[in-house]
C-alpha cells in the first residue's frame, strides 16, 4: 500500500480502498527483500547493547595484556622471534636440506614489525634486508607500498619490483576492501649463519632435557 500510495500520488486508506479486492502474493522478491531488510533492522536493535559491551570488553582486554606484556627484553625478543620465524619463516626441506635462507612472509603488520625487531637485534639492520610487496593486481598497490614501508620504516625506493597476483575469476576472494595490503616479503642476504640461530634456539626451547640439564 505505501508504494502504490506514493506512486499514485494519493492517501494510503484511498489506496487501499482500490486494490483490497484484490489477491495479495506474500511471496514476492520484493516482499522477501523488505522482510529481509526488516529483520536485520530489527536484529540490530537487538543486538547493538550486546556488542557494544562485547567490543568495549575485549578492549580492556587488550589494552591489559599489551600493558602486561609491556617491552621484551633481549632474550625473551630472541625466544619469541625465533618461535615467531620458525612458524611462519621459509625453512630448508627433505629434498634441500642445505637452502637456509631466512626469508620471512606475512599480511600482519604486527608480525612484520616483531620480526624485524627481531632481526636487528641478532645484528642486521633494517637497511641490509630486501623487501618485496606481494598483492593482488586488483589492489592499490602504490599506496600498499608506501604503508608497508612506513612499516618496516626505510623509504619505498628501498623495495624490489611488486610481484602481482593476477585474477582467477572463479576464487572467491574477502580480502578487496581497502584495509588489504597484500603480503610483505622480507629476505636477509648472506642469512645462513643467523638461520643456524634461529634452529639452535628453536632445538633449546623445544629440547626439555637440555632444560633440565640447566
Amino acid at each position: 500500500m505505501p508504494e502504490i500510495a506514493r506512486r499514485v500520488g494519493v492517501a494510503r486508506s484511498t489506496a487501499y480502498l482500490w486494490v483490497r479486492h484484490l489477491p495479495l502474493d506474500r511471496d514476492t522478491e520484493e516482499a522477501r527483500a523488505r522482510r529481509r531488510a526488516h529483520s536485520k533492522v530489527m536484529t540490530d536493535a537487538l543486538w547493538a547493547e550486546h556488542r557494544a559491551a562485547r567490543d568495549a570488553a575485549r578492549a580492556e582486554a587488550v589494552t591489559d595484556a599489551a600493558a602486561w606484556a609491556g617491552g621484551l627484553g633481549r632474550r625473551e625478543l630472541l625466544l619469541v622471534g625465533a618461535a615467531l620465524y620458525w612458524a611462519e619463516g621459509l625453512k630448508a626441506k627433505p629434498w634441500r636440506p642445505n637452502d637456509c635462507r631466512v626469508r620471512f612472509v606475512n599480511s600482519d603488520p604486527m608480525l612484520v614489525t616483531l620480526f624485524l625487531r627481531f632481526v636487528e637485534e641478532m645484528g642486521v639492520g633494517r637497511d641490509a634486508l630486501r623487501y618485496r610487496l606481494a598483492i593482488h593486481e586488483a589492489a592499490d598497490a602504490r599506496a600498499a607500498l608506501v604503508w608497508w614501508a612506513k612499516i618496516a620504516g626505510v623509504p619505498p625506493d628501498r623495495f624490489q619490483p611488486t610481484s602481482l597476483k593476477r585474477h582467477r575469476p572463479v576464487t572467491v576472494r574477502r580480502n578487496t576492501d581497502e584495509s588489504y595490503r597484500g603480503c610483505l616479503s622480507i629476505e636477509v642476504p648472506r642469512s645462513r649463519q643467523l638461520y643456524w640461530a634461529i634452529e639452535g634456539i628453536m632445538k633449546g626451547m623445544a629440547d626439555e632435557d637440555l632444560g633440565r640439564r640447566r
